[in-house]
Order: C-alpha cells, then structure tokens, then sequence
C-alpha cells in the first residue's frame, strides 16, 4: 500500500481558490498512490483564526467539490486534510474529509480537541464527538486531527474501533516540533498501528510551521520523515506489519485500564 502525505505550503498572499486548484493538481499527480492525505486547514491556515469565519464553508461546499473530482480522476483514497465548516446552525467546526477513489464520502470528522485555551480554535468552533474510521481495501484509518495527537485515550478508541492506520493531519507550529515527532511516534507505539501524520508548510498568520510530515511504523520506527519546505512524502507500507506486530509483542492484550 503507498501513501503520499502532501505538506502543502500556506502562505498568505495566496487566495483560497488558487490554493483549491493547486491542492487538486498535486493530488491528481499522485494517481500511483493508494492513500493520498492533505494537512489540516490547508485553505485557509490553521493559526489564521480571523479568516475562520469568513473562508467557512458547507461541508458539501467548494473544497468538497474540487476534493471529490481530485480523488475521482486520480482514483485513490483521499484524507482531503480538513476545513473550516459552518454548520447550518451557524456552528463553525474543524472537519476532515475522506473521499473514495470514486469520489464519494467516505467520512467527515469534526475534530474534537480544539486547540487555543481561551483563545483562536478553542472559542471560535464547536467540538466534534464522535470517533471516526474509514475501511479501506487494505486497512482501517483511524481518523484525528493535530491538537488530538496529545491525547492518548482518542486513539485507544480508535484502535478499539479497529483502526491500524493513525492518519493525523495538522497545522502544527515550528517551535514545538519537537513534540511533532515524539508524539507520532510514541501513537504509533503504544497502538502498535501505522501513523501518518501530515503537516503543513509556510507561515500562518505570522506562526512559522513545522513541516516534517512523518510516517512511523508499528514498532516506531520512521519510515519516512520531509524536511521544512512544501513537499510530497511516498512511503510503501506493509498493512499486514500490524497485525503481526500485535501477534508478535502482544501488549494490548494486556490493558487494564
């Protein structure tokens, strides 16, 4: 199974249109793929908190459309990384979207744990509440977005829910990135799952961020890591590595808790 982890670039001079245009061209490229993720609020930036409102959409609106075509012409499976919704009651929420290689939706994940404190993400969307995975030909997703990845028992459920896939898009800034990467790999450990963390490149409204997009295998090991820069990360995974992984060291067997 080939996964490719588009960390696109968000820069500000850049309209929400041509960012669409250019997110789909470069999904289209990846037609070789099986899986293909985009990062988290990559149409509008992810600390840009006064656009939330504004670049807002329907969950079936403009980014669905252009996301839809994009996962049909290049028939893969596409984590469309997520967006700013706004719900028909007016609640805006953080919400990821999964396409099939027909182009239909597999799945829509309002991310649960909003990042800010008393600021930004925190006060500005509403909190999603529902777990989320995805069957694939080869594999279950398990589905989470960036400030998720600090909280461990999200992803017990997932796995309880059959996840072997941990795919976590982000818009992740560069001074904590540190935490970026030990976090990936500690999920990837203790869920004995595959992680593919995809992030965003660029500046978002004057925060620098992190890039270094990871997939880490079910023992934590890095199979594939990018640099700083906008960029496609392939990595070939092996799906059945998980299951032989919990056979081979089978700790959770043994949770108590």
């Amino acid at each position: 199974m080939r996964a490719s982890l588009i960390q696109i670039a968000v820069d500000e001079g850049e309209s929400v249109v041509s960012r669409r245009r250019r997110a789909a061209a470069l999904v289209r490229e990846q037609a070789a793929a099986d899986l293909v993720v985009l990062p988290e609020l990559w149409t509008t930036g992810a600390f840009a908190f006064e656009r939330f409102a504004g670049d807002a959409e329907p969950l079936e609106g403009p980014t669905y459309e252009v996301m839809a075509e994009a996962a049909s012409e290049a028939g893969v499976w596409l984590h469309a990384g997520s967006i700013p919704e706004r719900d028909a009651d007016g609640t805006l929420y953080n919400t990821s979207l999964v396409f099939s290689p027909s182009g239909g939706l597999a799945a829509a994940y309002r991310k649960i744990h909003r990042f800010g404190f008393d600021r930004g993400e925190a006060v500005l969307m509403g909190a999603g509440r529902d777990l989320v995975t995805v069957r694939l030909p080869d594999t279950v997703l398990g589905v989470a977005t960036c400030y998720d990845l600090r909280f461990p028992e999200l992803f017990r459920g997932l796995v309880d829910a059959g996840a072997e896939t941990l795919v976590i898009p982000a818009g992740w800034p560069e001074r904590r990135r540190a935490h970026w990467t030990l976090l990936a790999r500690a999920r990837a450990v203790e869920n004995q799952a595959f992680v593919l963390a995809c992030g965003t490149a660029g500046t978002h409204a004057g925060v620098p961020q992190a890039g270094h997009s990871i997939v880490v295998d079910p023992w934590g090991e890095v199979l594939a890591e990018a640099g700083p820069g906008e960029e496609v990360l392939s990595v070939a995974i092996d799906p059945g590595r998980v299951a032989a992984t919990r056979e081979q060291f089978p700790a959770l067997k043994d949770r108590v808790l």
